[in-house]
């Protein structure tokens, strides 16, 4: 199946491919930071989260995809590193602040260093219209963030604790742009780009849930086990498709494209709010909203 991504590499049935995957990789990851925020702790979520899809890859990784190549090795060791760090952060910036201000703070940094990495390392040159609209877009999803903050009513003491949360936010941002990078090298590094991904799951049950226990530990009245298990492995399922789908769409097609198309997930996420954690969107939310959608289409169809 891996061959058939492969040959779909710079072909026009490849970048519609690439554009659809990108999108279903943005939903997914909207229901994914959902999962991530709600339930007892973001640290235990991402902790279990990470478990569960370790032991789901861990068949494949041994038995059916082969060991990774000398070439593939220090790409998947550098992107655990990048990945136990962005996990971090982001999860210490849910433990801070709302999901309507955290999010999209996280996802606005990304994109823009994300195409100034790709021109860098894969020589992607995008137009004129392509990075005014990834600006657009980038700019529009930190205003829903600002437009939240500015509706946030704090006391004087909490202020600081808001700004902790939005600076962790953007250094998440940041991360997402370097393992967005260094796994478009791996999945292309890889001959079959399933080796990769199989292996990368694999690898992520020992990194951050050793962060997670040591949060568990911690815990005076710790939650039930079984609630949490149960996040994981939705979680995991979720992880598989939104991370599954955007790596395959950066080895058949663009990088900075991709990467700026998964976070239309911020509407997706938007949705999420009002329907599960009962945030409000007004005609301000709607015109960024709709300026994401117009950044989006201008970095696609250009």
């Amino acid at each position: 199946m891996g061959e058939i991504f492969v040959s779909m590499a710079g072909t026009p049935q490849g970048e519609v491919l690439a554009l659809f995957l990108a999108l279903m990789s943005a939903l997914a990851h909207a229901i994914f930071a959902a999962v991530n925020k709600g339930g007892v702790d973001p640290y235990l979520n991402r902790g279990v989260i990470n478990v569960s899809y370790s032991v789901m890859a861990t068949p494949f990784a041994l038995f059916i995809f082969p060991f990774p190549s000398g070439e593939l090795i220090p790409l998947l060791f550098f992107s655990f590193l990048l990945h136990i760090a962005y996990e971090w952060f982001q999860a210490a910036a849910f433990s801070r602040g709302s999901f309507t201000l955290v999010y999209p703070i996280a996802r606005g940094v990304g994109p823009v260093i994300t195409a100034l990495l790709a021109l860098f390392v894969f020589s992607e040159v995008l137009v004129l219209s392509q990075w005014l609209g990834l600006l657009l877009l980038s700019g529009a999803i930190f205003s829903l963030a600002f437009i939240n903050l500015g509706e946030t009513k704090l006391a004087p003491q909490a202020k600081r604790g808001l700004l902790i949360s939005i600076l962790l936010a953007v250094c998440a941002g940041i991360f997402v742009a370097l393992y967005t990078t260094v796994d478009a090298v791996g999945i292309r590094t890889a001959i079959d780009p399933f080796t990769f991904l199989a292996w990368f799951f694999f690898l992520g049950g020992f990194g951050f849930p050793f962060v997670a226990y040591n949060r568990w530990k911690k815990i005076d009245d710790k939650p039930e086990i079984q609630p949490l298990i149960v996040r994981g492995i939705f979680g995991a399922l979720i992880a598989f498709f939104s991370f599954g789908t955007l790596m395959l769409a950066t080895r058949i097609g663009k990088v900075s494209e991709a990467a700026a198309l998964r976070e239309t997930s911020i509407i997706f996420a938007t949705g999420i709010g009002v329907l599960f954690f009962h945030e409000k969107v007004d005609l301000k939310r709607m015109f960024a909203i709709l300026l994401i959608a117009v950044g989006a289409i201008m970095i696609e169809f250009h």
